[in-house]
C-alpha cells in the first residue's frame, strides 16, 4: 500500500530558509532522488511505495495538493506523514506523532480540511518559541539564526531517523 510523505512551505526565495520552511529544507537535506514532476499543486514522485510531495502552494492551502495526490493515488490519511515546524517545541526536538490537533498550525489545517480528518501522522521539527515582543508570523517567518543554521544538519538526522520508521511501517 502507498504511502506519501509531504513536505509543505511557502513558494518563493524570500521564504526559502525560514523556520516556516523546515520542511522544504528537510527535503533537500534527503535530495532524494526524484525525477519529480509537476502535478497536484507541487512537486512529487514516487519512489517504490512511497509518494514524496513538495506543495508549490503556500502552507496555508497545502492541503490542497495533498488531497489531489492522496486522491490520485488512493492513500488514507493514516499512511500520509507531513513533515512540518512546530513552535511548541524547542529548536532541535523531532517528534513523530500519529494524529492529533493543528496546535494553530495553518498548514495542518489545511491539510485536516481538505482530508477530512487530523488522522494523519506528523513529524514535528522543532523550532523554538519567540522571545520578547515578537508575533508569531514574524518569527516563522524569519530565517534561522546563524547558530541554528549550523545545528540543521544534526536535527535533519534525527528527524531522517523518525522519517525512515513511517517508511519501514
Amino acid at each position: 500500500m502507498h504511502r506519501m510523505i509531504v513536505f509543505p512551505g511557502n513558494p518563493g526565495s524570500q521564504y526559502e530558509k525560514t523556520r516556516h520552511n523546515v520542511a522544504r529544507l528537510f527535503c533537500t537535506y534527503l535530495n532524494p532522488a526524484g525525477p519529480w514532476q509537476t502535478k497536484f499543486h507541487g512537486e512529487f514522485f514516487k519512489e517504490g511505495e512511497t509518494v514524496w510531495l513538495r506543495p508549490s502552494t503556500f502552507m496555508n492551502e497545502s492541503g490542497l495538493s495533498v488531497r489531489e495526490c492522496s486522491d490520485f493515488f488512493g492513500i488514507p490519511a493514516d499512511r500520509i506523514l507531513v513533515v512540518h515546524d512546530d513552535i511548541e517545541l524547542g529548536f532541535g526536538r523531532v517528534i513523530l506523532r500519529a494524529g492529533g490537533g493543528t496546535g494553530g498550525h495553518n498548514g495542518l489545517r489545511s491539510v485536516k480540511q481538505h482530508l477530512g480528518t487530523e488522522g494523519f501522522v506528523r513529524l514535528r521539527i522543532g523550532v523554538g518559541r519567540p522571545e520578547g515582543p515578537m508575533e508569531v508570523s514574524s518569527f516563522v517567518l524569519a530565517r534561522f539564526s546563524e547558530k541554528e543554521e549550523a545545528e540543521l544538519p544534526a536535527v535533519f538526522s534525527k528527524a531522517q531517523e523518525q522519517l525512515s520508521s513511517f517508511i519501514r511501517s
